[in-house]
């Protein structure tokens, strides 16, 4: 029977090259398929720094609300002023009278080949 050659016999390979082989494949096993692996710390470190830049979107806005909030507390004129806009709200005796507004844009003014003398 002919011998296999050594490549394809693992009985017949040296230290070192298997040494070689098993951390290579290793390796390639801790790059691509490893819960830890390369690629999947690369898309946590997106996400970590999506998540970043949404907390200091809301740490601002949450600022401006408190800011806001501020304002409602020691301002009454304000606190007044959006209780009327806002909400419709009035003074015990009084009338609101509600108007539209008049859009002044092109397309409610006649063309000029449409005046009457």
């Amino acid at each position: 029977m002919a011998e296999l050659p050594s490549v394809l016999n693992p009985l017949r390979w040296n230290l070192k090259r298997l040494l070689w082989v098993l951390l290579s494949g290793g390796l390639v096993w801790f790059l691509f398929f490893d819960t830890y692996s390369v690629l999947s710390r690369i898309q946590y470190a997106q996400e970590r720094k999506a998540l970043e830049l949404e907390i200091e979107r809301l740490s601002q806005q949450l600022g401006e609300l408190e800011d806001q909030i501020n304002r409602l507390e020691s301002d009454p004129a304000l606190l007044e002023r959006i209780a009327r806009e806002e909400y419709g709200m009035k003074k015990p005796g009084e009338v609101i009278y509600r108007t539209e507004e008049t859009n002044t844009s092109s397309e409610n003014k006649p063309s000029d080949g449409a005046r009457n003398p």
